[in-house]
């Protein structure tokens, strides 16, 4: 039951941004690196889904290097959630161009990934291009047939750090936006509890199969990998003190919660501008000038 809920909620959790930006009709509040970064992330994913899956060749080499279990653990709805994880990210980078969407140019939201994002994304492309040609070049059959030798296999493992790499990545732009903005106007609260929802069901999933097993390997046997798994839900925590707590609450369309009370002239808040004051007062010098 835990494993239906965390992939329902994982997957419905790609919707509400995308949703949002449409209620807008604009990107203001999101930083691009976000989605650019889930689009290169998830395309990873997909293609190590789709070999473990389909490749004879990548299969055979998973079962040279594992004996005990030479059947990959992948399944055709971990292809599915990747492709779709995709999918939904293509169309949330593609509303940073209004144009596609027929709404109005917003001076105020962000266009383009910072250099950093940029600088990783082709520090990722070039390592895996050099994963391969290690692989043609140093493999004793200069072709990367043998699985216990440098192999094709080892591509697709690069490919799966890469993916590792960005999910690390991919919320400090955002939390950074937010932190300067002192505002999570933009930013969908609801992708993330549905994303902490997953993560919470997963590792509850995890550890109930596990103890039923009588096997903690799933949990010991690769403290890395579980814990850059685990990342996000860390991010999770932080958008939601975020959200509500450090500079909210807010509704997701830009406005203040009118039920809050001010803790120092007490009764209801006002609602908050789209604009930050410090955007509105240039705003409105460029319209007197």
């Amino acid at each position: 039951l835990c494993g239906w809920l965390y992939f329902t909620a994982w997957s419905i959790s790609f919707y509400p941004q995308p949703i949002l930006n449409v209620q807008r009709k604009t990107t203001q509040g999101l930083t691009p690196d976000f989605p650019l970064l889930n689009i290169v992330g998830f395309a990873c994913y997909s293609i190590t889904q789709a070999v473990f899956l389909y490749s004879p060749v990548i299969r055979r080499q998973y079962a040279d290097r594992h004996l005990v279990s030479p059947e990959p653990t992948v399944r055709f709805n971990d292809l599915t959630f990747g492709v779709h994880g995709f999918l939904l990210s293509v169309v949330t980078y593609s509303q940073f161009w209004p144009v596609l969407w027929g709404w109005k140019q917003n001076p105020y939201a962000q266009r383009h990934a910072n250099k950093i994002t940029l600088g990783l994304l082709w520090g990722s492309v070039l390592g895996a291009i050099a994963t391969a040609a290690t692989v043609l070049t140093v493999s004793r059959d200069g072709k990367g047939m043998d699985g216990h030798d440098w192999a094709w296999i080892d591509v697709i493992y690069s490919l799966t750090y890469i993916k590792l790499l960005l999910t690390v990545f991919k919320y400090i732009p955002q939390v950074i936006a937010n932190f300067r903005r002192k505002s999570t106007i933009g930013w969908s609260i609801t992708q993330q509890l549905l994303d902490f929802s997953g993560g919470v069901l997963s590792l509850l999933q995890l550890v109930i199969d596990s103890a039923l097993q009588a096997d903690w390997s799933g949990l010991t046997g690769n403290p890395v990998k579980f814990g850059l798994a685990n990342i996000s839900l860390i991010f999770d925590v932080i958008f939601i003190l975020q959200h509500f707590v450090l500079y909210g609450p807010v509704n997701e369309r830009g406005e203040r919660d009118e039920t809050s009370v001010d803790p120092v002239r007490g009764g209801v808040m006002e609602r908050e501008p789209l604009l930050p004051r410090d955007e509105q007062d240039t705003l409105r010098q460029r319209r007197l000038s």
